[in-house]
């Protein structure tokens, strides 16, 4: 028996990972062309993985079980096969896109500091976004450009755009639970118990900004990724537009969800415009 049966296998629990962790991205991967499904589902398995370590496993040993992940990364990569079949599966696409190396370092180097506490200022701030959402959204781009530098490179600032405004809406929406349960404050010089209109409203501009440059992107995408990609960003901006309209303390109150029947109805409203062209 050929190892074909294991490679396929071992993108099927990247895709049952994804489905599991997140609908909304799920949705958006569904519409992708099925060219695309494959390594999307890989990318987002693995840093799921690592992100689940470092934000979940509590009663074990995050570190060791980090560091771990990180080898088995790394032999993985030069092996071109694990045991482990999420990293498996994601040293395929690394290999079959080119994924630069420079966007894995920067990746695991995020997760390690959120093995530890941090006191987030600006510059480390933005080499945390970088390397937790930017480079995820660069290892995306890889599998949509597949092979074309032209378009990857015409297409990296937007792309970086995209990740990082989806990261900060994540830490906008969590900032209650990131604080009291793993004492982290992500926004640079933010003290939580000052959380007020104007705090909340610089970081929204920021945001919304990250997201009008995306969309410029977006609408550049190859036809077989551009739907899914949409899709995602119309669920996480609508998600933002309910996290604009709440009062700060609303906000500290506890996680803003968008329920399942309205994100049925941004898959349908955005698949409709897809096909009318009204990206």
């Amino acid at each position: 028996m050929s190892i074909a049966l294991y490679n396929k296998t071992t993108r099927e629990c990247n895709a049952i990972i994804t489905k599991r962790y997140s609908t909304s991205f799920s949705l958006g991967i569904k519409m992708l062309g099925r060219q695309y499904q494959n390594g999307i589902y890989s990318i987002y398995g693995y840093v799921r993985l690592g992100d689940e370590i470092v934000d979940s496993f509590h009663g074990h040993d995050q570190k060791q079980l980090f560091e771990e992940y990180e080898r088995d990364t790394w032999l993985a990569i030069e092996r071109k096969i694990s045991t482990n079949p999420i990293i498996h599966s994601f040293q395929e696409v690394y290999h079959q896109y080119n994924i630069d190396r420079e966007l894995l370092v920067a990746f695991l180097h995020s997760m390690k500091l959120d093995l530890e506490e941090q006191k987030y200022d600006a510059e480390l701030f933005e080499k945390y976004i970088h390397g937790s959402a930017e480079v995820v959204g660069l290892m995306c781009l890889k599998v949509f450009c597949d092979g074309n530098e032209e378009m990857y490179e015409r297409l990296m600032q937007p792309a970086k755009k995209l990740g990082s405004a989806l990261q900060k809406v994540n830490f906008l929406r969590d900032i209650k639970d990131d604080f009291s349960d793993k004492g982290r404050i992500y926004f640079p010089h933010l003290d939580f118990s000052k959380f007020d209109k104007k705090a909340k409203e610089i970081i929204e501009d920021d945001i919304q900004q990250e997201f009008d440059d995306a969309l410029e992107g977006i609408k550049q995408l190859p036809d077989g990724s551009r739907i899914g990609v949409y899709i995602a960003y119309k669920y996480y901006t609508k998600l933002f537009k309910k996290i604009r309209r709440k009062k700060p303390q609303q906000v500290l109150k506890g996680r803003i969800r968008i329920n399942n029947l309205l994100k049925l109805f941004i898959l349908t409203k955005s698949f409709a415009r897809y096909k009318l062209n009204l990206l």
